[in-house]
């Protein structure tokens, strides 16, 4: 307990020097950069002459290096200084956005992707610094905070991909991203103070301690199946959407660029979700969250289906977008806001858990979500999305309706830690 109030101590001086949307606009620059190749899937399609089931290879290549660069780096963020460590990673994810930009094929492409991937999950090495700043009872809050920098990145990284792409090529995105994030290392070196692990770990134990984290802790595999199911349903719709609007409508990756803009107007919700966590509960606001994402797919698939013009189906698909991204970021907050209340010494590897079988959902639901669409169209998507968030909902419903209280919870799994 000595160490865990030394660490909330050293927390609280680290909030002047690197205060809570510095950490937002960090999480932002690392996961824009898993995103970018989304609205562009069409475009490289055409120039690798591939079809959309195999084009999409490239989203699931980006997201399982994701969730790879998740269980094997993030960890290390209970273990070694992590201002240098995200220094490192920041650079490397530039060198690997360079190799995509020069990928002479399609399989090159993926290999760059799953690079990219890889080292973007620097992302949750920064965000679980945010709740060691703020008192427990402002949490949600803090995690709010952080999560709205990180969504924007997430929507944002489509618009400015499908935007960049129109002056000379998709090459372009990942060459304009490479400099972003290496101009954020010495950014990084400036604004962040060093940041000392809480605990003695060898790397090799806190890995073994991953697989006792997720057996020993019932919060944290509900939290993390429910937000791996939502995960996939929100890519199955970013991940088809180029296809859609360049089949149906024939509009390019600008306009479905654009669409993060719309979904960007939802993230700002972050903040409320983390301060409703605070107030009503986490599994409160994880009600709501997984009952918008079932009423947006409503209202996108109905979109579509319905009669009209192309400018009533996309005003229409507008509206199901920022519904989308509220429910996606309602029930993101609302799992995150608990599984952070488990165990204040092991976040790193608390949210390693979490965010691998989150990515993995992702993963899962962009590659379903392309065959759907090549075999079904946009109401094989829909029916899918629809299933998983289904499956979200039995979890959910079934799930822990308290969780104990923090102070208990630290004490008693950090016992079991120890316990190999």
């Amino acid at each position: 307990m000595g160490r865990e109030n030394s660490s909330a101590v050293a927390g609280s001086r680290t909030e002047g020097r690197a205060p809570l949307p510095f950490l937002g606009l960090a999480c932002a620059v690392g996961v824009s950069s898993i995103y970018f190749n989304q609205p562009l899937l069409s475009e490289m399609g055409q120039e690798f002459h591939s079809r959309p089931e195999h084009i999409g290879f490239v989203a699931v290549a980006t997201q399982v290096g994701y969730a790879t660069g998740l269980l094997f780096f993030v960890p290390m963020g209970d273990l070694t200084e992590r201002r240098a460590l995200m220094m490192r990673m920041y650079g490397a994810v530039s060198v690997a956005l360079l190799l995509a930009a020069l990928s002479p094929t399609l399989l090159c492409l993926i290999g760059a992707s799953v690079l990219i991937g890889v080292f973007a999950s620097v992302t949750h090495i920064v965000l679980p610094i945010a709740p060691d700043l703020v008192d427990h009872r402002q949490r949600g809050r803090a995690i709010g905070i952080v999560m709205t920098g990180l969504l924007m990145g997430v929507l944002l990284a489509r618009t400015f991909s499908g935007w960049v792409s129109k002056i000379d090529g998709w090459r372009w995105v990942f060459v304009a991203a490479a400099v972003v994030n290496l101009s954020f290392v010495p950014l990084l070196w400036r604004k962040m103070p060093l940041l000392e692990p809480k605990q003695k770990l060898k790397y090799v134990e806190a890995m073994r301690s991953l697989w006792t984290l997720f057996r020993t802790e019932p919060l944290l595999r509900e939290a993390s199946i429910v937000g791996a199911l939502a995960f996939a349903s929100f890519s199955c719709f970013w991940t088809t959407l180029a296809f859609l609007l360049a089949t149906k409508y024939k509009l390019g990756p600008g306009v479905a660029g654009s669409f993060g803009i719309v979904g960007a107007a939802g993230a700002m919700i972050a903040s409320m979700a983390g301060r409703w966590s605070d107030r009503h509960g986490p599994r409160w606001v994880a009600s709501m969250g997984i009952s918008t994402l079932i009423f947006s797919y409503l209202v996108l698939w109905g979109a579509v289906a319905m009669r009209g013009g192309v400018v009533l189906h996309v005003a229409i698909l507008v509206g199901g977008v920022v519904i989308l991204d509220i429910g996606a970021q309602m029930t993101q907050i609302s799992n995150q806001t608990r599984i952070f209340g488990l165990i204040a010494s092991a976040r790193s590897r608390i949210n390693t858990v979490y965010m691998v079988v989150y990515f993995t959902g992702a993963a899962l639901g962009s590659w379903l979500s392309s065959l759907a669409w090549a075999r079904f169209g946009w109401n094989g998507v829909c029916l899918l999305a629809l299933g998983l968030m289904a499956l979200a909902t039995l979890r959910h419903v079934t799930g822990i309706r308290d969780a104990v209280p923090v102070a208990h919870r630290d004490e008693k799994a950090s016992e079991a830690l120890m316990q190999f």
